[in-house]
């Protein structure tokens, strides 16, 4: 799929795909239940958000770079699909909102860079040094932002703990699973600080690859029990 992409704006790569893929699988390939609304944190492009209009789902998607929400809006009009975007900081821009779906691909590389000081190309990866500045804050804040029976499916690398996820998920009341699993090679920014990263230990000797992750997490209905919630869990990871 050609997209408008302005200088600056993250490319949709494998980790892009990995969560579209998640998320059609969540609605149903027939289509999104009447109504179901969709929020998109970190649009870039508008990639995920086009996938979620295009199943009939009503769509925010939200960045924080201007240049993202340009690039999503064309992308939309483009298409003739219906796109609200809004330029902000992850759920600033829907205070009060609540969705039925919210998709993530949050910057989550590990750096010595302050995330909220990066500006350019740089933003949308960087993710300070455990590379979760933006996923805990995602963690925290989105189960008040999910209606009964909603979900959330965030996605990013091994790297940065998947075990710490699923545990701040879960912690905050959310049933959650890794649900997507694909091993990517490293690309030019992982091959630049993999000498930092083994240095760290997170990296192995020789270790060219990272493994990409969908974190799915729902919120629990009343009476269902989340110790059950949790062996089925562990089951799908």
């Amino acid at each position: 799929m050609l997209l408008f992409r302005p200088p600056g704006v993250y490319r949709p790569q494998s980790d892009t795909a990995l969560l579209a893929g998640a998320l059609l699988r969540a609605l149903g390939r027939a289509g999104a239940p009447p109504g179901a609304r969709v929020l998109e944190l970190g649009t870039g492009t508008g990639a995920v958000a086009l996938a979620a209009a295009r199943a009939g789902c009503d769509v925010v998607a939200v960045d924080v770079s201007a240049q993202a929400v340009l690039a999503a809006r064309v992308n939309a009009r483009m298409r003739g699909l219906p796109l609200r975007v809004l330029r902000g900081d992850l759920f600033a821009p829907v205070a009060g909102e609540v969705f039925d779906v919210i998709v993530a691909n949050p910057p989550y590389v590990a750096g010595d860079a302050d995330p909220a000081a990066v500006r350019g190309r740089a933003r949308a990866f960087e993710a300070g040094p455990e590379g979760r500045a933006l996923l805990d804050r995602i963690c925290a804040r989105a189960p008040r932002h999910l209606g009964p029976a909603g979900t959330l499916l965030m996605v990013h690398s091994s790297l940065n703990g998947v075990a710490a996820t699923l545990v701040a998920l879960r912690s905050a009341g959310l049933r959650a699973s890794v649900v997507a699993r694909h091993r990517e090679p490293f690309g030019p920014v992982m091959r630049r600080r993999a000498g930092g990263l083994r240095a760290r230990g997170v990296l192995g000797p020789g270790q060219r690859h990272e493994d990409l992750v969908v974190v799915r997490a729902d919120r629990i209905e009343d009476g269902e029990e989340q110790g059950e919630g949790h062996g089925r869990d562990r089951r799908a990871a």
